[in-house]
């Protein structure tokens, strides 16, 4: 794929972010924030079995964050949370498609720190 291809890709994921939004009873809950760039982001899911049965985020992010954020949900929803997040650097960057700057690399990889934080942070059920 041609790098405006990619950048085609990238900006329809952030102006039609796929799993955007919130689930009603989610059984995980995490959030995560760059720092450096203050990107702040959500992410909750549904989890059967270890199944990754629901997942949405929502974020106050760059498109670069919001981007990898729609396209790694779309990539682990349905998926063992184990394979989610054995996910590396090197299915983030392959999934944008576009050379990143250390910054923007940061921006990038925080949908997945957010995601890997799921595997222990259960709530409590809903009364």
């Amino acid at each position: 794929m041609s790098d405006s291809l990619y950048r085609a890709n990238l900006l329809d994921h952030y102006e039609h972010p796929h799993h955007y939004g919130t689930l009603d009873h989610p059984t995980h809950q995490t959030e995560g924030a760059n720092l450096s760039c203050g990107d702040e982001l959500s992410i909750s899911a549904v989890i059967k079995n270890g199944i990754i049965d629901q997942v949405a985020f929502t974020a106050r992010a760059c498109v670069v964050c919001t981007a990898s954020a729609s396209m790694l949900l779309e990539q682990v929803a349905g998926k063992p949370l184990a394979e989610a997040t054995a996910l590396t650097v090197n299915d983030i960057t392959q999934n944008l498609g576009i050379e990143l700057s250390p910054i923007r690399l940061k921006c990038a990889l925080l949908p997945l720190e957010t995601l890997k934080n799921l595997e222990t942070v259960a709530r409590p059920p809903a009364a």
